[in-house]
């Protein structure tokens, strides 16, 4: 279910994104998309009733969320190089409404499912997924900036997004990594 919804997510704001080309709502897409990627290795370790597979579903997690991080920050610091004003700030501010509702019923899936089977690495999503929703919110933010009249808040927030993303990579490793 987790799979679905960020993938509506993330499809949603990507065509917010070629709206508005926004830098920050691009690492927010990127994420959301790897996300709802994260949830096809655990959903397989599932099917296997296998802790060893889960395990490694875990750590791939964390690794999708690294990538994720990185693929951010590339296109951050493209846009300090060469900065740009997202526009239809409307669809900016929706696509941020959208990832925080999104993530927010990804993670209630994944940590009630988490709960549930006893699965730390799945717990961990649901935390990750939660981060996610307050990044998401940041969209919403940069929107306000914007509107303002300050553009650069677009890469300095896609910039913040990213260190959440490494924030969130970090607790899900130790989630994983405590596990038994």
């Amino acid at each position: 279910m987790s799979l679905a919804v960020l993938l509506i997510t993330s499809c949603a704001q990507f065509l917010m994104f070629r709206a508005s080309s926004s830098v920050a709502l691009l690492t927010d897409v990127i994420h959301n998309g790897g996300d709802a990627l994260t949830a096809i290795p655990l959903g397989a370790a599932f099917v296997l009733r296998s802790r060893r597979a889960e395990r490694w579903s875990g750590y791939f997690v964390v690794g999708v969320i690294l990538v994720s991080a990185i693929l951010a920050l590339e296109q951050v610091v493209e846009r300090f190089l060469s900065p740009s004003t997202p526009n239809h700030l409307w669809a900016l501010l929706l696509a941020g409404v959208t990832g925080v509702i999104g993530n927010e019923v990804a993670a209630l899936i994944r940590w009630r499912a988490g709960r549930r089977l006893d699965s730390a690495a799945l717990i961990a999503d649901g935390h990750h997924a939660r981060a996610d929703g307050y990044v998401s919110a940041g969209i919403i933010v940069s929107t306000g900036f914007i509107a303002l009249g300050f553009p650069i808040a677009d890469p300095i927030i896609g910039l913040l997004i990213t260190a959440l993303i490494l924030r969130a990579t970090l607790q899900s490793w130790n989630t994983v990594h405590r596990a038994r």
